[in-house]
Order: C-alpha cells, then structure tokens, then sequence
C-alpha cells in the first residue's frame, strides 16, 4: 500500500488488523529512561531525547503503511538511532529492537529474514567497532533476534488468516447465488406447473360455463383447491422443506393430463414406497415429473404419456416419453433450449451425479439415471 505521509500522520495510525498491540509497544521505551533513575540529565539530553523520539514516532507509525524501499529506510534509520544513542545511553538498545520487529513488514519471507540478520550484523558490527558496553549490545542482540523472528512469524500468520477470511468469504457468496439459483429454478418448476394446471383448468371452466354449469363449478373447485395447494408448496419450498414426494407427483400429475385430456401410463417395478430412495433423489425426480408434465401440457399437444420407474444395477431410472410433437429442433440439446426448466432438471440430475438424456422420437423422450448410494 503506497499513502501520503499527510495520511499517516493522521489516525488512525496502524492498520486495524494490529488492534492495540503498536502502542503498548511503545511502552517499552521506559527502559530507556532507567539510567535517569541515578543519573540526572542534562537539558541538552532531555531536548535531544525528546527530538528522538519525536522522530522516530511519525517513521514507526509509517513502517505500519508502506513497502518497497521505505520499509527498509524505516527500519535502517530506527536501528541507526539505536546505535547513535548507545554511548549515551544503553536502553537506545531499544531502537534495534523495533527496527528487527519491523523486518516484519517486508512482504517477501525470505527477504525478511534476510534483512533481520543484516540488521544483526550492522548490531555486532557497531558493538565492535565503536566497542559499545555489553549493557547495550546484549539486550540489542538477544531480544532483537528472536523479537523480529516472531513478529515475522506472526505477520505471516495474520495475513494467511485474512487470505483464509477472503476465501471463505467468497465461498460463501457462491454458495450464497448457487443457492438463490436453486431456489430459482424450485420455483420456477412449482408455479410454471401449477399456473398451467390453472390456466388450463379456467379455460375448460370457462367453456363449461354455460353447456355444463355443474363441470364447470368442479373446475372452479379444482382451481381453488390447485391454487391454494401452490401456495402451501411455495411455502414449504421458502423455509428449505419439500412435503410432496413423488408418489404426490404421480397423483398430481394424473389429475393434470386427465384434465389435458392426456391419458397417462405408468410402469412401476415396485412400489415406490418399498423402494425408500434416498429425499435428495426422489426430491429430484419428483421435480423432474413435474417438469415434464408441465411441458407436455404447454407444448406438446400430446394424447398419451409414459412414466416408467426402475432400478438396475445400483442406479434408479426414470423414463417420460410422450406421442406429442416435439417443437424446437429434432435433438436433445435443441430440446434443452425450450426453457429454464430442463436447463434446471438437467443441473439437479448432474448435481447428484447422474445423467439426464433427451431423446426427439415420437415426441420427447426424457431418461434419467441417478446412482443408489450403497446405504440405501
């Protein structure tokens, strides 16, 4: 991040994600001032301690927001202060402390700790070359070391927790439209069926109305009753919870072709009930069912419609075929472009690991094939 000086000077002055901890950092400068317990100091001293200070403030809070080669002038100048302020006064060995610590805020590791032990170096250098007292180089050594080894340790691990944050973060939003996309296309499959149960039973009313006054009162009946069973479902499927499975489906689809004037066949290897397909399966074939009727209402301009349901070799299969006239091209993958419902069905299916087959023959054909899990 590359700011203002203006702006560092202004708070607040570390990024947020270090808390407190920099100023109670600052604490530490009291070993500074402990050869004043038993020796007085001069005002000369006291002016340039507090020039030093003052310093190294506005450089300590900028080390917090910059990279590149200011990190390293930040962290040169704090050593250098350290050093120039040893032979006057051995807590400066402070400074060097800091300027190891803020090695931290390289973002390259390895040029961290690279420049960690540099600064070791320059430490040792100076301490032998200016032949500083050990009441300096000791603590400026031995803290300054191990007190940059775990800053960089802990920087490295506050930034892998934040890229941990992000990605969660993001996966929770994709999880968040995969499931506004699921119960999207739920919804689209109860009210696109139960609309066209609806729209098709008011036109029959309607022509009922005066041929046949009492046909056209139980139409009107099966609307309400339609209707308010929609609404229950819509419901049901908000709060995340199916009530109908799909023998409900058969039943309801029955009523639906009856009133199409669609006969309806269903060829059932066993009683569905006896067959206990795992909720998410038959939750999906149910859907599946309900899709498919409702395109043959709409569409297909059929006269009989073909439900079979079996299991082999570890997979359930469900086929829906109908002699109506299949519009939109002479395969499946034309077929698919028909609406978002069998783009839905064809996801669910696939979700679950199986295949959804689309044949165009004397009129459309839908296989599907999901896997039984071996504890069902």
């Amino acid at each position: 991040m590359s700011t203002s000086v203006f702006h560092q000077l202004s708070p607040p002055w570390v990024p947020p994600r270090y808390g407190k901890a920099p100023y109670f950092w600052l604490l530490s400068f009291a070993i500074f001032g402990m050869k004043y317990l038993y020796v007085a100091p001069s005002i000369r001293e006291i002016l340039l301690l507090a020039a030093s200070l003052t310093f190294f403030l506005p450089v300590y809070f900028y080390s917090f927001w910059n990279n590149g080669w200011r990190t390293y002038a930040c962290i040169l100048v704090v050593c250098f202060m350290g050093i120039i302020w040893a032979p006057f006064n051995f807590g400066s060995s402070t400074f060097c402390i800091f300027a190891a610590t803020m090695c931290s805020r390289i973002p390259d590791t390895r040029k961290a700790y690279q420049f960690l032990w540099f600064i070791g170096c320059i430490i040792v250098a100076a301490s032998v070359g200016m032949r500083l007292e050990k009441f300096f180089w000791l603590p400026a050594i031995i803290f300054s070391i191990p007190s940059g080894l775990g800053a960089i340790i802990s920087e490295r691990l506050t930034l892998s927790n934040e890229n941990l944050l992000r990605k969660q973060e993001e996966v929770e939003h994709l999880a968040a439209l995969a499931e506004r996309e699921r119960i999207a296309r739920d919804l689209h499959d109860l009210l696109g069926h139960t609309l066209s149960v609806i729209t098709l039973k008011a036109e029959l009313a309607g022509k009922l109305f005066d041929k046949n006054p009492d046909a056209s009162k139980k139409e009107i009946s099966d609307i309400e009753h339609t209707a308010r069973q929609a609404l229950a479902e819509v419901r049901a499927a908000v709060i995340g919870y199916r009530a109908t499975g799909l023998l409900h489906e058969l039943q309801s689809a029955k009523n639906a072709l009856s009133a199409a004037a669609v006969e309806l066949e269903t060829e059932l290897e066993t009683d569905i009930e006896k067959m206990s397909l795992p909720a998410a399966i038959e939750n999906v074939m149910a859907l599946a069912v309900r899709e498919a009727v409702t395109n043959i209402i709409r569409h297909a301009q059929a006269s009989i419609c073909k439900i079979s349901l079996a299991t082999h070799n570890g997979q359930v299969e469900l086929c829906i075929a109908d002699d109506g006239v299949a519009k939109n091209g002479s395969d499946g993958k034309q077929a698919m472009h028909k609406g978002s419902g069998l783009t839905g069905m064809s996801e669910r299916v696939q979700a679950l690991g199986g295949t959804l087959d689309i044949r165009i023959e004397q009129g459309l054909t839908l296989h599907l094939s999901l896997p039984l899990k071996e504890s069902t």
